[in-house]
């Protein structure tokens, strides 16, 4: 079993690791002081089990885990026994840690995300596949995190090592790749129609040619991808 800890006090991290370290069968893969590098190590690696703070400047323990769509298990830690009990609305999280963490809260703790990992149906006993579809997305411009709304999107398009995403109102060029944004979003909703473009087909106004209209944005059909556009249309 592998975690991960994320916490913006060095001296929490060093005692959870020390506890961590006592437990056999449970290796630290990495440590973070902020809920973005988390996120970030999280969108390259696959781990067991988190131990996160709640309180976290900029970027709470929650909104952290509301940006992940399929999220290991979480432990949160905190010194709030009221945001601990409402953490639990989300599934993932199996366990809270009010601190100080005591060494024998933290062995029954570790019994819960065993149990937990153990009882856990895999994917493919129950014939599932792909990402958990949610409403949102967040995108990471300096440091910060934003927020879309994949109802907001109108078009995302290649732009060298960048994409480029458009709404209605903005753009945002956020640091990664067409593909990779691509197994991100619901398949319902997008559809890459051009090897530099993936677009909301919601959002389509008009088809004529090969090109597509979304606003005010003429979208190029590349050949090999209008078949599957036109499966998609409601034709009459």
């Amino acid at each position: 079993m592998n975690c991960i800890i994320i916490d913006d006090e060095a001296a929490a991290r060093a005692i959870i690791a020390q506890l961590c370290s006592e437990v056999p069968d449970l290796d630290i893969i990495e440590q973070f002081d902020n809920a973005i590098d988390g996120i970030k190590f999280l969108n390259q690696q696959t781990i067991d089990v988190i131990f996160l703070d709640i309180h976290m400047p900029g970027f709470t323990g929650i909104d952290f885990v509301e940006t992940l769509k399929n999220p290991p298990k979480i432990v949160m830690t905190t010194s709030d026994t009221e945001f601990a009990i409402a953490s639990y609305e989300y599934e993932a999280i199996v366990d809270y840690l009010v601190k100080p963490i005591t060494r024998e809260r933290f062995e029954k703790c570790i019994q819960k995300v065993q149990n937990s990992l153990t009882a856990q149906p895999t994917q493919a006993a129950n014939g599932e596949g792909g990402n958990t579809v949610g409403e949102d997305l967040y995108i990471n411009i300096d440091r910060r995190l934003i927020k879309l709304k994949y109802d907001e999107i109108l078009l995302i398009e290649a732009k060298g090592d960048y994409i480029n995403i458009k709404t209605e109102n903005q753009e945002y060029l956020v640091h990664t790749t067409l593909k990779k944004i691509h197994a991100k979003l619901p398949e319902e909703l997008f559809l890459q129609i051009h090897r530099s473009y993936i677009i909301n087909f919601s959002k389509i106004i008009d088809i004529e040619d090969n090109s597509v209209l979304i606003a005010k944005n003429v979208v190029p059909i590349s050949r090999s991808n209008r078949p599957e556009l036109m499966r998609r249309l409601n034709l009459l």
